[in-house]
């Protein structure tokens, strides 16, 4: 079975000269990865397993985009506030529904129940409670200053309790309207209130996100503060643990909510990319170092926090993080009867359940639509739950469902790609099915423009992919049941050739003049790093570099730094989208010219050095070039290259020629000039006693040119023993005595 596999992966695989020679897997296995495909009657848990989930069917289909809350009636009806025209509906247990109660205001963000049947209705903007008779009947109960009434909660003694915005104050109101503030938050919004199994207050704000607990004099105490900006829902389970729900920013579609924006992340460095500038930068030596480059590619970030948390605070106060969301942000939490706790989520209408201990995530359903605004638990185990975008309720049974689909996410292959086998790994019980189709298109988003599915592929270790080749491509994978038995996915992989991309050299760096770099783990006679033969100084006997001591090595992959007179070090740094492997060519020509003379063909490492004594003193450009011929037929193999700055090549030291020796009252004055054919004066220095160096300067006070003219005071009568040392921009040093020429001798 095995050779089989490989055998239909190698003829799948077989494409033309354009395309790379090694492919890319594709495979969809973990809980993260599935997440981001479009599931249908699915499941996915935090094995990465899918698996057929329960049953989902929708019960009633408002004309609002937005249901934001839903309150269960005694007589299995429900309640559903909404927006944008501020209507309540009732639906009954058959799903017809209609609209119960008609507000002034734009927004209905909480109900709560009231005696008789009725409900209490809180309302945004320009907030008003009010009190709506079983007939669907409804009056003024309480209007307060405040803009929005965001929740609500009946305490036994059938006091309600408002949370507000934007000022963040708790009203409580009798049963007469009367309603006076019970607590300021100093938060901007009150968005959630609950009860404990104590008859306390809880109380959810927003900037910040914080939880409450108030006691019945109004005294409060902080339960709970979380970093989210947020928190949308507070529910209390029947052991007396209370679940929270906080969300980061502004997460409800709702045209008046306030929006509170979430802290912005760091600003990143943002560059375009140009393949016609070639920048100049240090590496090094910082005057000397050259380094050609094209600017990076841009890069954006992400903040950790992740969009939404769920907390759990246990009766005696300890509060654990139970849940951290990265993309989904919660919007309601509900308790199923065994204990396990539901979240409903958008912006992609997810609901997951935590179960466990540790608690952890499994996606129950996912509904067509983009927020899961509100979740009710039924007597029977069933649950509700309402929905915007569009506005829907819905209702999930504890049955499983006998089909699902999962739809995959489309896969970017770059370019237009030879497609290999699809596979799969999967537990199929008798009678029970997984079907894998594909296909494929040439736009991001898959439309009328891709090819149709194709039929499902008969061997799940390895069926060669039918779809048109093309840049994108997407699977499905349906499931069938049977009787109480369900098939489980836990895996699929896809094999493509992307089409074979250039290699990019991306930078070129220059190291100063006679700067090497020993190989990381030399043995025996330590050996230059990108050098091949003998070097010049060995040639010629050793000579020691000027200055002191190298620089510390900036370039982690190489050794130690040394000196060697003659010598030039390029490395460069390179990139091939395909992962192949790369060689190098490296070449140079004289300014000027347009001819390009080679260097060294077929280097294996990023790095070459040249013995520059080779070739005449100039200026001149190297131009490196990588192939991927390693990794592909030679009909298919690419290049790319770049070309470094412009540099200097000088081995030929300045000539210091002195002119004239004069006395000035006790002070000797030894003029002299250097000049150098083919790079600037660097520095004059002067010696006594050949060993401490003190530095002269110009006439003219720079040192930037090829001939420079100096005088040197002495103090004494005398120049014989002073030694003039010039060193020229290259390094490159001469030194002479500080004598007179001799009556008619020649002037160097």
């Amino acid at each position: 079975m095995k050779r089989r596999v490989v055998a239909v992966l190698a003829l799948s695989l077989t494409a033309g000269a354009a395309y790379a020679a090694l492919p890319t897997f594709w495979q969809v296995s973990t809980e993260a990865e599935f997440l981001q495909g479009e599931v249908e009657n699915l499941s996915i848990d935090s094995y990465g397993r899918l698996t057929l989930g329960p049953q989902t069917s929708t019960v009633y289909e408002s004309s609002a985009p937005f249901l934001w809350t839903v309150a269960p009636a005694a007589d299995g009806s429900l309640f559903v506030g909404s927006g944008n025209e501020g209507q309540v509906f009732r639906i009954d247990s058959a799903g017809k529904g209609a609209v119960f109660f008609d507000a002034e205001e734009l927004e209905v963000h909480a109900i709560a129940p009231a005696p008789g049947g009725g409900i209490y209705v809180g309302t945004s903007p320009d907030g008003k409670i009010y009190r709506v008779d079983a007939s669907g009947k409804g009056s003024v109960l309480f209007d307060p200053p405040d803009r929005y009434i965001w929740s609500l909660a009946v305490d036994p003694a059938g006091n309600v309790f408002a949370g507000t915005g934007d000022k963040g104050v708790i009203y409580k109101i009798g049963a007469d309207g009367r309603g006076t503030p019970f607590y300021q938050t100093k938060a901007t919004h009150v968005m959630a209130l609950a009860l404990d199994r104590s008859g306390r207050l809880l109380a959810g704000t927003e900037s910040p996100g914080r939880v409450f607990q108030i006691d019945a004099a109004g005294r409060p105490f902080v339960l709970l503060d979380t970093p989210y900006s947020e928190i949308r829902a507070l529910r209390v389970d029947s052991r007396g643990r209370i679940y929270v729900a906080a969300v980061s920013g502004r997460g409800t579609p709702a045209p008046e909510r306030p929006a509170t924006p979430a802290p912005e992340p760091a600003p990143q460095p943002i560059a375009s990319v140009s393949t016609e500038v070639v920048a100049i930068t240090i590496a090094g030596d910082a005057s000397l170092a050259q380094t050609s480059t094209p600017p990076p590619a841009p890069r954006t970030g992400t903040g950790s926090q992740g969009s939404g948390a769920i907390y759990r605070i246990l009766p005696d106060g300890v509060s654990d993080l139970v849940w951290q969301l990265r993309e989904d942000a919660p919007y309601d939490v509900a308790f199923e009867p065994d204990g396990d706790v539901l979240v409903a989520t958008g912006n992609r209408g997810k609901i997951y359940r935590l179960s466990g201990d540790p608690m952890q995530p499994t996606l129950v359903t996912r509904a067509l639509v983009q927020q899961v605004t509100a979740l009710v638990t039924e007597r029977d185990g069933r649950v509700l739950f309402a929905s915007s975008n569009p506005g829907k309720v819905f209702r999930m049974s504890a049955a499983r469902a006998d089909r699902g689909t999962y739809i995959s996410d489309v896969r970017d292959a770059q370019s237009v790609a030879a497609w290999g086998a699809i596979k799969w790994q999967a537990s199929v019980p008798a009678g029970t099915k997984v079907e894998v189709a594909t296909r494929s298109g040439n736009t991001r988003t898959a439309d009328e423009t891709w090819s149709d599915w194709s039929a499902p592929y008969a061997d799940e270790t390895g069926s060669p992919i039918v779809s048109p080749r093309a840049r994108y491509l997407q699977w499905r994978a349906v499931l069938t049941a049977a009787r109480d038995q369900s098939p489980v996915l836990t895996s699929v992989t896809a094999a493509y050739l992307p089409r074979n991309g250039r290699p990019r050299v991306a930078s070129i760096t220059i190291h100063p003049p006679g700067t090497v770099f020993q190989r990381p783990f030399p043995t025996g006679e330590p050996e230059i790093a990108g050098f091949e033969g003998e070097t010049p100084d060995r040639r010629a006997g050793t000579q020691n570099a000027p200055g002191g001591p190298g620089v510390q090595n900036q370039q982690p992959a190489l050794g130690r730094r040394t000196y060697q007179k003659g010598l030039l070090t390029f490395v460069w740094r390179a990139e091939d989208e395909n992962r192949d492997e790369l060689t190098y060519d490296v070449q140079y020509r004289r300014e000027g010219e347009t001819a390009w003379k080679p260097l060294r063909r077929g280097i294996e490492d990023p790095i070459f050095v040249w013995d520059t004594t080779s070739v005449p003193n100039g200026r001149y450009v190297v131009q490196v070039l990588a192939s991927d011929l390693p990794s592909n037929a030679p009909e298919a193999a690419l290049t790319g290259s770049l070309e470094s700055s412009t540099f200097e090549i000088d081995n030929t030291p300045p000539v210091v020629t002195v002119g004239s020796v004069r006395r000035e009252g006790a002070r000797t004055v030894i003029a002299f000039e250097v000049r150098d054919g083919d790079s600037a004066v660097q520095k004059a220095e002067y010696s006594l006693d050949g060993d401490r160096w003190q530095t002269i300067y110009p006439r003219d006070g720079i040192a930037d040119s090829r001939f420079e003219q100096f005088e040197l005071a002495i103090d004494g009568d005398t120049a014989r023993g002073v030694i003039i040392r010039a060193t020229d921009a290259l390094n490159n040093v001469t030194s002479a005595r500080g004598d007179a020429p001799a009556p008619g001798a020649p002037r160097r």
